[in-house]
């Protein structure tokens, strides 16, 4: 059987306040009077239907995921004691998989990403589905053709083209980690590197494989999940075994010593949404003076330009004078004021928070 695995973890603290430790970025409706979750739901209903997409996400998540997606099996919502980064929530939702049978093939996503138009997306898991049906031990992944040099973002080294796929399926030739901005240039200028999308496709089996061959100590404790999942003792296994996990992602973890990885090439607008410029750049309301909106966001201003204004209340009004280049984020017991170029600050931000006593904020 066929799986979307979706990822959606994180505590989102780039968009904190609108972002909390119980309002998690993924279900705050800011797109189309959306969420990112929502929409990652929606663009991969055309292949999986809802008994066929699992969500990981932090366990203190999971029951307002729920009431999110209320279409979404509850055993199909896995929460994860403790955050250990992509590599391991992979690991969990293939090993919830395996317990459910053998064979099974599962697409991942993350619910952080914009994904426009759906088309090439949808066509291009297609493509991977079919391939994996001929190909049992590849790893398959997608490039998303890059646009121009950025250096916050990882590569993929397209190679050669797969036997048989003339221009829809090649080889991966390596994975590359953020780059400088000279090398980003040097990239663009080849030809042969895309931006790297974090999504990917493989056989529940291959995948657990790979992990035991590059994570043996993750691979161990995620067999005892596994072992416990369809007993009384799940929950307490799951809360003693996932902690003692190796924190890493899965690029780093597996994809950079992989063999058999493929990918296609995306010709879409992709934008992962981890901050508030990225958000200012894909929620569409700008007014003559360049500030950046929401239609739910009441706001007044006089000579004020390249600003973000927000809140999560309708009824509130935001009202500026003589001000630029500022990011204001209304909610109903924290407002946020930073200069725009600021806001890599927000986590010591919330740090000093925490030192401070002031927890009930986060």
């Amino acid at each position: 059987m066929q799986y979307a695995v979706i990822m959606a973890g994180g505590s989102g603290q780039r968009l904190w306040p609108l972002s909390r430790r119980n309002r998690p970025k993924q279900i705050i409706k800011l797109f189309e009077d959306q969420s990112l979750l929502w929409h990652c739901v929606d663009r991969v209903k055309g292949i999986f239907g809802p008994e066929q997409i699992l969500v990981v996400t932090n366990a203190e998540y999971a029951d307002e995921v729920h009431k999110h997606l209320p279409e979404i099996p509850v055993e199909n919502i896995l929460g994860e004691p403790v955050g250990r980064d992509t590599a391991n929530a992979i690991g969990l939702a293939a090993t919830v998989l395996n317990s459910r049978g053998p064979d099974h093939v599962m697409a991942v996503f993350s619910a952080d990403q914009l994904i426009e138009p759906v088309e090439p997306l949808q066509n291009a898991v297609k493509t991977s589905l079919a391939f994996l049906d001929a190909h049992s031990d590849a790893l398959f992944t997608f490039g998303i053709k890059a646009t121009w040099a950025n250096a916050g973002l990882g590569y993929l080294k397209r190679g050669e083209h797969a036997d048989g796929y003339d221009n829809a399926v090649f080889t991966v030739e390596a994975f590359r980690e953020k780059p400088n901005k000279s090398t980003a240039h040097k990239y663009i200028r080849s030809g042969q590197y895309c931006w790297n999308s974090g999504m990917f496709v493989w056989r529940v089996d291959t995948i657990l494989k790979q992990i035991e061959l590059c994570l043996p100590h993750n691979a161990e404790r995620l067999r005892k999940i596994g072992e416990a999942w369809n007993t009384d003792s799940r929950d307490r296994v799951l809360a003693e075994e996932f902690k003692e996990l190796e924190k890493i992602s899965i690029d780093f973890g597996v994809m950079e010593h992989a063999e058999h990885v493929y990918m296609c090439e995306l010709d879409c607008h992709w934008q992962d949404v981890g901050s508030y410029l990225t958000l200012a750049e894909n929620i569409g309301k700008m007014d003559q003076d360049e500030n950046v909106t929401t239609s739910g966001t009441q706001v007044t201003s006089i000579d004020s330009g390249n600003n973000i204004f927000l809140s999560d209340n309708p009824k509130h009004m935001i009202a500026a004078i003589h001000v630029d280049d500022l990011i204001v984020v209304h909610t109903a017991d924290a407002t946020l004021i930073c200069q725009r170029e600021e806001a890599g600050h927000l986590k010591d931000l919330l740090k000093r928070l925490q030192e401070e006593g002031k927890e009930t904020f986060l």
